[in-house]
C-alpha cells in the first residue's frame, strides 16, 4: 500500500536527553531504549468512514515520538496496518451500496490525504491486512500447532462454521499488558467486537483469528478453509514480518488497550516465546465533543477533511490537538481551535521578526519537555513564552527566529513558513 509523501524535517544541533513515555503495561513512565534502529507499530484505521479528529490525535502522538527518534539520532522504522477487511467495512460497504473494496480505498486516500494535510511522517511500511492474508494463514498454522488455537467443533448447535479461535489461556501471561480482571475483559470484549457468546468455543474469551466463508462475504483460501482474518491476528502477522520480535513500542487509542492489543501480543507470544512482545506499550487518550466522547455511532464526529475545507490551517489544527497531553481525555471545541489558530499566528510573527531572543534555552526546554512523556502543554507555554518576549521586547538576535522556526518543525511537526493573516 502506497503510504503519504514525506515532510523534510529539518537537523537541529545538540542532542536531546533520551524518551521516557508511560508504559501502560508496566503503569509507569519509563526510559525507552531501542537500538540503533528504533521499532514501532501502530494501529491504523478500519477505512469506513473519514478521519476524525480521535484517529487524527493518536497518529500525532506517534509522530512526535517519531520526530523526537529522529532528533536522537536513530533509524526509525515504522509500521502501521490498514483494517480493509472487517465487519464494519462490509456493513458500511452494503448499507452504502458499494463494493467493500472501493470503499476502503476512497477513506484510505482521504486518510492519507489528511495525514499529509497534518505533516504527520509516514510508515516506513503502510500494510492493508489484505496484503498480508498469508503472513496470517502462517502465523495461525503455528498457533494451531502449538496448541494455541483450534477449530470450532461444528457438530456443537449453532457452531455452523468451522472458524478458527485463539485459546485466551495460550500464554501464562495473558492479561499482564491491560492489567484487567476478568470481569473487565468479558465487558469489554462484548462492546469492542468480541463474540463472547459464539457457540463452539472453549472460553468466551477466546478470540477469532479465521472467520470461515460466509455466502456473500469475501474469502481467501487457507489450509483450514476458506476464510477471512480475524482483527487481532493481522497487527500480530504484519508486525512479526515487517519488524519482528523485540517492538520497541505497540501503540494505539486507548480503547485498543482490550482486547486488541491483549490479543495482538498475545497471538505474537505464543509463537516467538517472547515474555513481551513490545518493550512499551503505548496508548493515547479519548478526543472528545460537546461533553461526549467522539464517535461514529453517536454521529458527533469532527471530520480533518471537514475542518480542511472550511478554511482552517492544518497547523492550527495540529496545534489544537497537541494543547493537551497525549495520554488525557479531552475535548475539541470551536474556542479550542480559535485559540490554536491565534497561537499559530503568534509564532509565526514572532519567527518572521529579524531578531529575538536567544533560542538555546527555549529549544533545550523544548527537547526536555517532549522526552519527559510527550509533556505538550508545557512545551507549547514555553514556546509562547519565547514568542512573547520576541513580540514585546525584541532581541539582538538574529538566528534565534529561524533556530525556533526550526525546532518546531522538526519536533512538533508545526511549519511556521505560512501566512501571517
Amino acid at each position: 500500500m502506497q503510504s503519504w509523501p514525506a515532510p523534510e524535517v529539518p537537523t537541529l544541533p545538540g542532542q536531546p536527553p533520551p524518551l521516557r513515555l508511560y508504559d501502560s503495561a508496566d503503569r509507569q513512565i519509563r526510559p525507552v531504549t531501542p537500538g540503533r534502529t528504533a521499532t514501532m507499530y501502530v494501529c491504523g484505521i478500519t477505512p469506513y468512514d473519514a478521519t476524525h479528529l480521535g484517529h487524527a490525535a493518536t497518529y500525532l502522538a506517534f509522530d512526535l515520538i517519531y520526530r523526537v527518534w529522529l532528533d536522537s539520532g536513530f533509524d526509525v522504522h515504522y509500521v502501521q496496518n490498514i483494517t480493509d477487511i472487517d465487519d464494519p467495512l462490509l456493513e458500511r460497504a452494503e448499507r452504502d451500496g458499494v463494493d467493500w473494496r472501493d470503499l476502503a480505498a476512497r477513506e484510505t486516500r482521504l486518510f492519507t490525504e489528511d495525514m499529509a494535510a497534518l505533516r504527520v511522517l509516514p510508515p516506513r511500511d503502510y500494510v492493508a491486512a489484505t496484503e498480508a492474508i498469508d503472513e496470517v494463514i502462517e502465523l495461525i498454522e503455528k498457533m494451531l500447532a502449538a496448541g494455541a488455537a483450534y477449530v470450532v467443533d461444528c457438530d456443537v448447535p449453532g457452531a455452523d462454521y468451522p472458524d478458527v479461535y485463539f485459546r485466551a489461556d495460550a500464554t501464562e501471561q495473558f492479561g499482564y499488558e491491560s492489567g484487567y480482571d476478568r470481569e473487565t475483559m468479558a465487558r469489554l470484549f462484548a462492546e469492542r467486537g468480541g463474540d463472547p457468546d459464539r457457540p463452539g468455543k472453549l472460553d468466551p474469551l477466546d478470540a477469532l483469528l479465521w472467520r470461515a466463508a460466509r455466502p456473500g462475504e469475501p474469502s481467501w483460501p487457507s489450509p483450514f478453509g476458506p476464510g477471512r482474518p480475524g482483527w487481532h491476528v493481522e497487527c500480530a502477522a504484519i508486525a512479526l514480518s515487517r519488524i519482528g520480535t523485540g517492538l520497541d513500542i505497540q501503540g494505539g487509542g486507548s480503547d485498543l488497550i482490550f482486547p486488541h492489543h491483549e490479543f495482538s501480543a498475545a497471538h505474537a507470544e505464543c509463537v516467538t516465546g517472547e515474555r513481551r512482545f513490545a518493550r512499551h506499550y503505548v496508548h493515547a487518550g479519548m478526543i472528545g465533543w460537546d461533553g461526549e466522547k467522539m464517535s461514529k455511532s453517536r454521529g458527533n464526529l469532527v471530520l480533518v477533511s471537514e475542518l480542511r475545507a472550511a478554511g482552517h490551517d492544518p497547523a492550527a489544527i495540529r496545534l489544537g490537538l497537541l494543547a493537551g497531553h497525549y495520554r488525557a481525555d479531552r475535548f475539541w471545541s470551536d474556542q479550542l481551535l480559535a485559540e490554536a489558530t491565534e497561537r499559530l499566528h503568534r509564532w509565526r510573527s514572532a519567527t518572521a521578526l529579524p531578531a529575538g531572543p536567544d533560542a538555546t534555552d527555549v529549544v533545550a526546554r523544548l527537547r526536555r519537555y517532549l522526552a519527559d512523556d510527550l509533556d505538550t502543554p508545557k512545551a507549547l507555554a514555553a514556546l509562547d513564552g519565547w514568542c512573547t518576549d520576541a513580540l514585546e521586547y525584541g532581541g539582538d538576535d538574529p538566528d534565534a527566529p529561524g533556530a525556533v522556526a526550526a525546532a518546531v518543525d522538526a519536533l512538533l511537526g508545526v511549519d511556521l513558513r505560512g501566512p501571517l493573516e
